[in-house]
């Protein structure tokens, strides 16, 4: 894995922020999707795709390549942009998003765009697809790793409880699931709607090795990502602690923007805050 030095850390974050713009107008073109939590997770898939894992957008189907499973799939507009810019398919094609014919359905289709690992939409569900794969992973003898996205709101889900207790069970350490803890979901604040705390206890009492980190720390995101492949005996959950419609000033932790997309003038906004944010980043590194 190549350092995460000054220079390349400057660029993860001017991809992360070109990634959110490009969110924004998917957006928008589309009048539908999920704002806050595509926008909060931008700087983990662009952590992934353009440092921590092994793929090749050349050759998708690659077989020694690190599987993504996007198991909160309404955030898929995060995960295609992320793709886009990563070289699986023009970026051109992201104004795409949710229109009829369009590869960039509302929901991830595996067999409809190169990238997308597994069909999601029900929650719930990804976590025990990653584990399927990974124990295959195992059974096999292959030295590829799993990593699957989850959202925090998913835990009110007795399946994804059931996989967490397998993947204990079997001791899959060649999995490792980050939670985008952003504390809301549709109909309001996770603590209030179904409480999942203490959330890290209740995964170590499922024999799980769990780190907390910044969902926006790059440094942080990359050394819990080499501290879960250090992890031998037992798989990995990382909490990645977001806030919901990062950049954006007027989504930030509010979750109202779950599923409500930007019109025009609050595209025009969100993309000129997101510019103006680059703007100080860069200066900071220059």
């Amino acid at each position: 894995m190549e350092q995460l030095h000054a220079r390349k850390l400057k660029l993860l974050e001017e991809t992360a922020n070109t990634i959110r713009r490009d969110i924004i107008g998917m957006l928008e073109e589309a009048g539908s999707g999920h704002s806050a939590g595509s926008l909060g997770m931008a700087d983990i898939f662009t952590a992934l795709y353009f440092h921590l894992i092994n793929h090749d957008p050349k050759n998708p189907h690659w077989g020694d390549r690190d599987r993504v499973v996007l198991s909160n799939g309404h955030i898929c507009p995060v995960l295609y942009a992320t793709l886009a810019h990563a070289g699986y398919f023009p970026v051109d094609e992201l104004k795409t998003l949710r229109k009829l014919g369009s590869r960039l359905q509302g929901h991830p289709h595996r067999e409809s765009l190169p990238g997308v690992e597994t069909t999601s939409g029900p929650l719930g569900s990804g976590l025990s697809q990653a584990i399927g794969m990974a124990h295959a992973a195992k059974l096999d003898g292959k030295k590829h790793r799993i990593y699957c996205m989850m959202s925090d709101g998913e835990h009110n889900e007795g399946n994804t409880w059931e996989a967490i207790l397998y993947a204990g069970k079997h001791r899959l350490s060649n999995i490792t699931a980050i939670i985008d803890r952003n504390n809301i979901q549709i109909d309001g604040f996770t603590e209030d709607v179904m409480p999942l705390e203490p959330l890290r206890q209740k995964y170590e009492a499922f024999n799980w090795h769990v780190i907390d980190v910044s969902g926006h720390n790059f440094l942080a995101i990359a050394g819990a990502v080499v501290e879960a492949q250090a992890i031998h005996e037992r798989p990995t959950v990382i909490i990645a602690h977001t806030i919901p419609g990062k950049g954006v000033s007027f989504m930030e932790n509010d979750y109202a923007w779950h599923g409500m997309p930007p019109n025009k003038d609050q595209a025009k906004q969100a993309v000129r805050e997101l510019r103006t944010l680059w703007g100080k980043i860069k200066a900071e590194h220059d």
